[in-house]
């Protein structure tokens, strides 16, 4: 079984709830996440978060080749993401008006923003081929946001 099927969504949200469920610590649960998702997803080349600073996102806890360190909101597909405040799904990423290139290998891109009363950001996913990310992935990535979003709730 392939381990991006809708099926094992669901399981993955499960075991993804019980390893942030007894932390609150941001830095903590979201290297955790990052871990845990990167290597539990196929066709997955970068996944890991931005945090906002200002009028800035910048780099966080992540897997795959190093990144982009700050990224402006309103440009590229995190910041596009983060400013229209909505998920945003490319099927291909260079065909996104001003894509900004962190990883040359990246072909298609879920980026998920997410608010709250600690912190804002957003959660990317980065894939080497094109048209990976279905609305079943969107779906997910968004429910992975929401457990982490709990996970922090109480982040001080």
């Amino acid at each position: 079984m392939s381990k991006n099927t809708e099926n094992n969504h669901s399981l993955l949200l499960k075991q993804l709830s019980a390893l942030l469920s007894n932390e609150t610590d941001l830095l903590a649960n979201a290297a955790n996440l990052a871990a845990f998702l990167y290597h539990n997803l196929d066709q997955v080349n970068w996944l890991g978060f931005y945090f906002q600073q200002g009028d800035e996102l910048v780099l966080g806890p992540f897997h795959g080749q190093p990144a982009c360190t700050r990224l402006k909101i309103g440009q590229g597909v995190c910041g596009t993401a983060f400013a229209k405040q909505s998920t945003e799904l490319v099927e291909d990423v260079h065909a996104f008006a001003g894509h900004v290139v962190c990883d040359a290998a990246s072909e298609s891109e879920c980026v998920v923003p997410f608010y709250t009363a600690h912190i804002n950001g957003v959660l990317d996913v980065d894939s080497p081929i094109k048209n990976r990310f279905t609305a079943a992935d969107k779906a997910f990535f968004e429910a992975v946001v929401e457990i982490f979003k709990q996970s922090i709730h109480q982040h001080v």
